[in-house]
């Protein structure tokens, strides 16, 4: 089964950017769709971006309006890594990062329980 080790996390001013990562082992990433979800306190762990391992579509949620332009999920095969680049932070982005993969491949929501395999997630706080 595949593991994932989230990094990149830690604290950064209003404004920032940030390029978290999703490193997988025990299996290739071409097989799933991995999603970027995160938690703040207090809410519901919530989706904010998906992709689908063989063919690289990117997929974000109309609800989470508040990310779109902003952040940008990646994957290097070659490294079996998928990224969350997030530009122009704001301290409503604080929260807990979380990568989760699908056994798919394909993206079909933000279901947490569709979800496999999580890493242990990876603090980002913005704040001045």
């Amino acid at each position: 089964q595949v593991q994932l080790v989230e990094s990149g996390g830690g604290l950064v001013q209003p404004g920032g950017s940030l390029r978290l990562s999703c490193a997988a082992s025990g299996g290739t990433l071409d097989r799933y769709a991995i999603a970027w979800f995160r938690q703040a306190p207090g809410k519901e762990r919530e989706g904010i971006s998906c992709i689908t391992g063989d063919d690289g579509r990117t997929y974000y949620p109309g609800s989470v309006n508040s990310v779109k332009g902003r952040f940008t999920i990646s994957m290097d095969n070659a490294k079996n890594t998928v990224y969350l680049q997030m530009n122009s932070l704001k301290p409503d982005d604080t929260a807990i990062y979380f990568c989760a993969a699908d056994l798919g491949p394909y993206c079909i929501g933000y279901d947490v329980h569709s979800y496999d395999y999580w890493g242990q997630g990876t603090q980002v706080t913005v704040s001045s």
